[in-house]
């Protein structure tokens, strides 16, 4: 399934991408798009749901992000060795684990706001994957077992809020609108593997970023577990995955994202998303 959540901001109602590309009304089946609905039970519930004879959304309704109520936003740093090797770090020996505000989640086509003083709006194109089941002190062989579903992330970040202000990375990354997800909840029947799938990002229609998930360090089966040894991850948070290189701090001289530009970035079979960038 592709789940998805339609209409204005904080008014958004739980959706399905129907087989012929319509998006499909599911209020009168389930509140939301959250931790109860991507629980196991509560996906074996939507399959079994007849999108023919769900009302038809009318085009051109803006999307949201494809989870709501979202209790944590973990995000992995350098899990790309030719990311690390741009940025000048070592891949690290255990997974980079930073958090993003919650409130910086919006949707795939949102503004993304250019923060007060930034000089270092970068890009990020992700693979985020969305817990279903709880979980804690995982095995390894078991920790798909936990995963609903994948969806497209811009980790959006501030380089000089990140790097260069005291403190933790988290600065750098929890402004409003720098986590665009979507536009799709793809739940994991339909992806086959997950470390398998090119991503892709471009700029005013300049490609910057080509990659695929095979590079990824730490892979999503390895972070579920590692994660579940230090938190619990409860269904509907959401863990976005590293970048592939390509970003503007890593180019030579460095390039950065200003008021105007475009931002277009994709994975494939998992859709993709449009942003403009604002002033905050």
């Amino acid at each position: 399934m592709k789940l998805v959540r339609f209409g204005e901001t904080g008014q958004e109602k739980p959706g399905l991408v129907h087989s012929d590309g319509t998006v499909r009304d599911l209020s009168a089946v389930v509140r939301d798009i959250d931790g109860a609905a991507l629980s196991e039970a509560g996906l074996s519930r939507l399959a079994w749901v007849d999108a023919e004879m769900l009302p038809i959304v009318p085009e051109g309704v803006r999307l949201g992000a494809p989870v709501a109520r979202v209790g944590k936003l973990i995000a992995i740093g350098l899990n790309y060795a030719d990311h690390a090797e741009e940025a000048g770090m070592q891949v690290p020996p255990e997974p980079v684990v930073f958090m993003k505000a919650t409130t910086a989640i919006c949707g795939p086509d949102d503004d993304v706001e250019c923060p007060r003083g930034s000089e270092k709006l970068d890009w990020e194109v992700e693979l985020a994957f969305v817990i279903g089941t709880r979980a804690k002190y995982v095995p390894l062989e078991a920790a798909m077992d936990h995963v609903a579903g994948y969806m497209v992330c811009n980790d959006i970040s501030e380089r000089g809020f990140q790097i260069e202000r005291a403190g933790q990375w988290v600065k750098g990354k929890s402004h409003d609108t720098f986590a665009p997800l979507g536009p799709w909840l793809v739940t994991k029947d339909e992806v086959a593997d997950p470390q398998a799938l090119p991503l892709w990002l471009e700029v005013n229609g300049e490609p910057m970023q080509t990659g695929t998930t095979a590079t990824m360090v730490y892979g999503v089966a390895y972070l579920v577990h590692y994660l579940s040894q230090f938190m619990t991850l409860e269904p509907g948070d959401v863990i976005t995955t590293g970048t592939p290189p390509g970003v503007g701090m890593g180019m030579k001289p460095p390039r950065f994202l200003k008021v105007g530009d475009r931002i277009g970035l994709g994975i494939k079979g998992l859709g993709q998303q449009q942003q403009r960038v604002v002033q905050a």
